[in-house]
């Protein structure tokens, strides 16, 4: 093991002995930049929902873009960039070693078209990016596989969903997050194979309650009290969830009844020495964040498709790839990936590219299809090749890019955040640091505010009716006005017709601040050293009691883990031994 200081934050982190396995086996130095620091960057190159007007660098087309104009980087849309109409080749340079390599290598990457959405094989999908195989959508992102879904991010499988993150293989589910084959759930998190569910958490098989958690196979429960099936529905009859109203009160409710139930460690199913929060399916997977199917992978977040093998430092996608390292957005069939965004699918040996498809052995490439042995979208023999890599290489490390805060890059480190061409407020890492405007823009990590059409309200929330019962089909020509941010909305038909059939209310918050509301109930990437709560008879805290007597005794558990639960959330979190005993 050795400790080091990471030169970002300062703080002090640990290489491990069998991390020092890992990167010698893929032949890269040891990192200066703590894990946290390390995500921090990757996600700083990841856009996930926020859309804006751009013109096609082709045609001049007005289109939607996941580039904003002051990015500067030439955007075309994603049938352009597939086309054979142009050729990334002719944009190949020579290295220039008087220069740094980041400088030059984003010199390059501003000159070749990007495409603007990131989306396949889409279907009367307007507005729909990182995504694919979508029908009938509407401003969903980062989903697969999904049909008539409006409003949502990370949907998988799923159908006529609205609002939710995190769906797979759901149907009719409404503000919900993190679910799994589950059928007409409301307000609920962390469920699965469950059907008619309001605001619960945490339940497997369930049917029919409210406010519940930590239940299984159970049915007609209000806040995890037994009632009849006629007792059950005359009680939510009166908590009028057709209104806001209602929905607001049963929410505080709710919430609070939350607080004095136990909470698992960890958020995953059917794992074998792995920890982190969101996995699942895994095996030797640690300090990671939502990863499915994955097996010995460290320090990797969002490899949500599975499966991902021999990784460190991998992040968003999947999709069969192994022993990538410090990549962000590559997966489908790819191997040996370092330091590269981007790229997919079929890619193999590559180093410090962005959006190569089907590409082997190629370093500092931009836009590049089925090539090999290029180095700055330049074509060489297999032998030319590595000895100028390696030369890029010994320069990297003798002339290193230092950015405007004196962080030095080398060979082995991903790209600067400074770099990137989102704005580090619409992207994934403002999602998970905590920064201001003011820290952002002293950092140099760039500013982007989103254009905002010009639009009158005509209709104020206050004159939204609080039941869904009382209104028609006309609120759909309305713009209202957000209750958090007071930016326009809409209400659309497919929408309308959805709340109308569920029996749902007309929110009164745009969809980005709904969303933004959805993800408080997600954790961070961050873990915690913590100790099982449970003091024998009760948690620690009293509130708790405990249903069972444990394995332990009348005495305090001493079982310790890693986990996302925030201490200063003051949230009972059980070891997997103790939940299980309380949860059967």
């Amino acid at each position: 093991m050795e400790n080091r200081n990471c030169q970002n934050c300062k703080n002090n982190f640990t290489i491990e002995s069998d991390d020092f396995n890992f990167y010698e086996k893929i032949q890269v130095p040891l990192p200066t930049f703590c894990q946290y620091c390390r995500a921090e960057r990757r996600f700083a190159f990841r856009n996930e929902r926020k859309l804006f007007k751009s013109t096609s660098a082709f045609d001049g087309a007005n289109i939607f873009s996941l580039y904003p104009p002051s990015s500067n980087r030439k955007v075309v849309t994603d049938k352009e960039w597939f086309s054979d109409s142009w050729d990334p080749m002719d944009y190949g340079r020579d290295f220039d070693f008087s220069k740094d390599f980041f400088t030059q290598f984003f010199e390059l990457e501003k000159e070749v078209p990007a495409y603007a959405l990131n989306v396949e094989r889409i279907v009367d999908s307007p507005y729909a990016a990182n995504a694919a195989t979508l029908k009938d959508c509407y401003l969903l992102f980062n989903s697969n596989n999904s049909e008539d879904c409006l409003y949502g991010n990370d949907f998988f499988l799923s159908k006529n969903c609205v609002d939710d993150s995190h769906v797979n293989s759901c149907e009719k589910c409404y503000e919900c997050f993190w679910l799994q084959n589950c059928y007409k759930c409301y307000f609920t998190i962390m469920s699965v194979e469950s059907h008619n569910l309001w605001f619960s958490r945490d339940c497997l098989g369930c049917s029919d309650c409210f406010g519940c958690t930590n239940l299984r196979k159970s049915s007609y429960c209000i806040f995890n009290k037994q009632y009849s099936k006629e007792e059950y529905f005359n009680i939510l009859s009166e908590m009028r969830l057709d209104t806001r109203s209602g929905l607001k009160e049963a929410n505080e409710k709710v919430r609070i009844f939350w607080k004095t139930q136990i909470n698992k460690y960890h958020q995953g199913i059917q794992n074998l020495n792995s920890y982190g929060s969101y996995v699942s399916n895994s095996k030797n997977v640690t300090e990671s964040y939502m990863v499915k199917g994955g097996e010995d992978v460290k320090y990797s977040q969002y490899a949500s498709v599975a499966k991902i093998k021999d990784c460190f430092d991998y992040s968003i996608w999947g999709q069969n790839a192994q022993l990538c390292y410090e990549t962000s957005v590559c997966g489908e069939n790819v191997y040996n990936v370092k330091f590269c965004w981007d790229c997919w699918p079929n890619n193999k040996n590559l180093e410090y590219s962005v959006h190569l498809k089907s590409c082997t052995d190629c370093f500092g490439c931009v836009g590049l299809r089925n090539k090999q042995y290029c180095i700055f979208n330049k074509q060489y023999t297999k032998e030319e090749y590595f000895i100028l890599r390696n030369r890029i290489i010994e320069h990297m490390n003798t002339k290193p890019y230092i950015d405007s805060r004196g962080l030095i890059y080398r060979y082995g480190e991903f790209f600067p955040i400074e770099f990137s061409p989102f704005g580090y407020n619409n992207s994934l890492a403002f999602q998970h640091f905590s920064k201001t405007k003011e820290d952002i823009m002293e950092m140099n990590y760039g500013w982007v505010e989103e254009e905002s059409g010009k639009y009158t309200i005509t209709k104020k929330i206050d004159e939204i009716p609080d039941s869904i019962q009382t209104v028609d089909e006309s609120i759909i020509k309305e713009i209202l006005e957000c209750s958090v941010c007071s930016k326009p909305f809409r209400i659309v038909n497919n929408e309308f017709t959805f709340l109308k059939n569920e029996n749902l209310p007309i929110p009164v918050k745009c969809s980005e601040c709904r969303y933004e509301n959805r993800i408080l109930d997600r954790f961070k990437i961050f873990l915690y050293d913590g100790q099982c709560m449970c003091s024998g008879l009760k948690d620690v805290t009293g509130q708790f009691n405990n249903t069972r007597k444990h394995t332990h005794g009348n005495t305090a558990c001493v079982e310790k883990f890693r986990t996302g639960f925030n201490p200063k959330n003051k949230d009972i979190v059980y070891c997997e031994s103790c939940y299980q005993q309380e949860v059967v």
